[in-house]
């Protein structure tokens, strides 16, 4: 075995990460679940979610036949909601067309909605010991310290030679601990910031280290200025309190999540500024609701902005109360538009913002 895996390997039966929630047997399906879940995400984090959708859906037939509403909801709050509706299309294809069995061959699950490369290595390695390889961004950052490889991982290049290495490194046995140690080499010591190089078992060879560079690998996604956008949010209430909410399109951000009624503003330079002073007055939400819901309201001022921040923009957010004054008849009839209790949850997806909001709603009534 070479002396990469081998002294990694050595290290992870004494330190590696053992007892996961996701590790106690090698089930396909909870493995695939933690590592969709794990995709951009910290163990720390998706332990919580992980225990509690499998509760619900513990098995890929629950989650094929489950409501996709119910499926969000459980994943409020992780982001990346593009993760949960591949997750759910996923599960009706291994039902309907590979019996309820998680696919084995790596090019058949590489086919699959929200599994890449590295992912579908891991499924693989981790529930049924095949020799595959991962490259996920613990692994990158690793690998490009330990051989000094510049220049951002998301490069294809730069990605490229990392898989070169990666490939190189895997050993031929227990790969599935090897994969595993790995990327727990990654989360727990070879760490974004300040790893802690002592305990690290391939420290001696590691290029970044000897050259005292650590914070110089893996090397930084060239920075741009993000586009800013601006919405308001309208709170929207009827007379039992309860708050509209309209569905958002199953694609793009957000997709297939409930959501308060949005105007969106011009962009301006001070985004903080109150309501009264950007470029759409809080009295111009009152005919923005007739034209486009055919609703008559009236407003409240304006809540303080919330920041909110995407891969490819920044969105600042201006919640406004509102009350109903008149509502065209047969308009709930929408299966898109439902009236929500506050101070009563239900299980629908709700982007992280809306369900702040709607927190602090149900605490003012």
């Amino acid at each position: 075995m070479p002396d990469f895996s081998a002294k990694i390997l050595t290290w992870f039966d004494s330190y590696g990460r053992k007892n996961l929630p996701w590790q106690r047997n090698k089930d396909p399906y909870r493995i695939w679940l933690s590592e969709i879940m794990l995709q951009q995400t910290q163990v720390k984090t998706v332990i919580p979610y992980f225990e509690k959708f499998i509760q619900v859906f513990p098995d890929v037939k629950s989650l094929a036949t489950a409501d996709l509403d119910q499926v969000l909801h459980l994943w409020t709050g992780l982001g990346y909601y593009a993760r949960a509706r591949n997750l759910h299309k996923t599960a009706k294809i291994i039902c309907e067309n590979y019996g309820e069995h998680f696919p084995q061959s790596f090019d058949e699950v590489l086919t699959l909605p929200g599994i890449g490369r590295s992912t579908a290595g891991a499924v693989l390695s981790l529930a049924h010991d095949q020799h595959q390889v991962i490259l996920d961004g613990n692994v990158k950052r690793v690998l490009a310290r330990f051989h000094g490889i510049t220049g951002w991982p998301g490069n294809k290049k730069v990605e490229n030679q990392l898989w070169q290495h990666a490939t190189k490194h895997t050993p031929r046995k227990r790969v599935a601990q090897y994969n595993q140690a790995i990327m727990d080499l990654g989360a727990t010591v070879c760490t974004r910031s300040q790893p802690d190089c002592g305990p690290c078992p391939v420290t001696k060879k590691c290029y970044a280290r000897l050259n005292g560079e650590q914070k110089n690998y893996p090397g930084s996604k060239p920075r741009v200025s993000l586009p800013q956008k601006n919405v308001v949010m309208a709170m929207i209430q009827n007379d039992q309190n309860e708050v509209l909410l309209l569905q958002r399109p199953p694609t793009g951000i957000w997709g297939g999540l409930w959501c308060f009624p949005e105007l969106e503003q011009a962009a301006t330079k001070n985004p903080d500024r109150d309501m009264d002073e950007t470029n759409n007055k809080t009295d111009d939400i009152t005919g923005w609701a007739k034209r486009t819901l055919d609703i008559e309201i009236t407003t409240n001022p304006a809540w303080p902005t919330m920041k909110h921040s995407f891969t490819h923009f920044h969105l600042t957010i201006t919640p406004v109360p509102a009350r109903l004054l008149r509502l065209r008849p047969g308009i709930m009839e929408n299966p898109g538009a439902v009236w929500y209790n506050p101070c009563k949850p239900d299980q629908r997806g709700l982007a992280a913002p809306v369900k702040k909001l709607l927190e602090k709603l149900g605490e003012k009534q």
